[in-house]
């Protein structure tokens, strides 16, 4: 028997429970959790983020399967289902903790997303510049329990049928092939 190797990436796209919805659907992804990362305190809580002096982002630490899914195609649906175009905002959600940033846990990571920006910069693929940013990962602080799979457990609830839900739905058409199942 052959040991599966598996990969992590980590990114920061606006509210995590929109990210994780994503992310969770993608064939080759094994695992997502969302977390906190970026920031200059230890052991950060939601309650603490949310105040936007922490420093960290929302964020999801992604463990693929690089033989099913590659960072590139990771990078693709990052930037096809959140707006890397807006400082510190998603939507309505405004704060540091809303970034748009990738963290980057190898060097090959770095140089990719630093090449696909450039390259959705240079084909004009928005309408206003890119601000996501690119920097090493740091400690990434796990989020508490009730965040897992929170679309999942809460869909009717109307932040998760008007913000993730669209989000999901974008991934679902945009990106048909690359879903678990199909």
């Amino acid at each position: 028997m052959t040991e599966q190797k598996t990969e992590t990436a980590i990114f920061a796209g606006g509210c995590f429970w929109c990210t994780e919805a994503v992310f969770l659907e993608v064939k080759g992804v094994r695992a997502v959790q969302s977390g906190y990362i970026g920031g200059h305190l230890d052991a950060p809580t939601y309650e603490r983020i949310c105040d936007g002096d922490t420093g960290h982002a929302e964020a999801v630490r992604i463990e693929f399967d690089p033989a099913q899914v590659g960072f590139d195609d990771l990078l693709e649906i990052f930037f096809a289902t959140h707006d890397p175009c807006t400082l510190n905002r998603q939507g309505n959600d405004v704060g540091t903790q809303y970034r748009s940033a990738i963290f980057t846990t190898t060097p090959e990571q770095d140089a990719a997303a630093r090449v696909k920006i450039e390259a959705l910069a240079n084909e004009g693929a928005f309408d206003e510049p890119i601000v996501t940013e690119v920097e090493p990962a740091t400690t990434f602080w796990p989020a508490e329990a009730y965040h897992a799979n929170y679309f999942a457990r809460n869909g009717a609830q109307p932040y998760c049928r008007m913000v993730v839900g669209p989000k999901v739905a974008k991934f679902r058409s945009a990106f048909a092939g690359r879903r678990k199942g199909n």
